[in-house]
């Protein structure tokens, strides 16, 4: 005899092929899906470049305008540029699982709490690359709540801020979550990373009370540990362990100086 819609083998039959047919259509959508799902990350990627560099409009053409951007990678050891690292696929984050292409970070070594950390970096130069007018780093570190990705632009001479921005993190709405609002990143542009021309160690921190010097912002009002976790990222990103030798570049004059000489050196030789 045929079974009753009630009964527990059919019940249980037609919620197994249920269970079959949405997984497939599931995992079918999500591979057919995934070249755009690249595509849309790679597009809000470069999106949020310009847009710390105070260079994106809504509805601008974001793949035109980023041609305006180059990609290089920084060896973070040195602060010199790396010749075998193609930056169009090179991806620090990914890099810093492999022990072989990163190094462990512990005690004051580590102010973000990031256990691990790549020996290489993409950062992305405005204008012309031997002489650039922004310099823009990734940074990372943690939060309240776990870790916050983001950007910093710095102006050509390595130590102006002209913006900041954080797309990925996990702090609290209206506390930590400020990070992203237009006004308190404004008050970064034209802020200082170092106290001191000669100096390694930045300066830039928030600051409860009111920011007031060249190398203070305010901290986010009742957001004290991602407050902190914004100027410890800080702090190592813009150290030695971090882009700190990289921007020492620009800072003693080394890139404009070789710019110089790529374009002096000619004329002295037909001399």
């Amino acid at each position: 005899m045929a079974q009753g819609n009630n009964s527990i083998k059919k019940i249980l039959g037609v919620a197994f092929a249920l269970c079959i047919v949405c997984s497939v259509i599931v995992s079918t959508a999500a591979v057919a899906l995934r070249p755009q799902q690249q595509l849309n990350q790679e597009l809000d990627r470069k999106t949020n470049i310009l847009n710390v560099a105070n260079l994106y409009e809504p509805g601008m053409d974001v793949e035109a305008a980023f041609g305006e951007v180059t990609p290089r990678v920084v060896d973070l050891r040195s602060g010199d540029y790396s010749p075998t690292h193609d930056p169009a696929t090179y991806d620090g984050f990914e890099a810093r699982r492999d022990p072989a292409a990163s190094r462990t970070l512990s005690g004051e070594r580590d102010p973000a709490g990031l256990t691990r950390v790549e020996n290489f970096a993409t950062v992305y130069l405005v204008g012309d690359p031997e002489n650039p007018e922004q310099i823009i780093l990734p940074i990372r570190g943690q939060g309240l709540w776990g870790l916050m990705r983001g950007f910093l632009s710095v102006e050509g001479d390595g130590n102006t801020i002209v913006g900041i921005t954080y797309y990925e993190h996990a702090e609290t709405p209206g506390l930590g979550a400020e990070v992203n609002n237009p006004r308190w990143q404004a008050q970064w542009e034209g802020k200082e990373v170092f106290a001191d021309g000669d100096s390694l160690e930045p300066a830039i921190h928030l600051t409860k009370g009111g920011a007031s010097g060249e190398n203070e912002i305010d901290a986010l009002s009742g957001a004290t540990l991602t407050s902190n976790g914004v100027t410890n990222m800080l702090q190592f990103w813009l150290s030695p362990e971090g882009f700190g030798n990289y921007l020492a570049r620009f800072r003693s004059g080394v890139a404009q100086d070789d710019a110089e000489r790529a374009d002096v050196e000619p004329e002295a030789e037909g001399v």
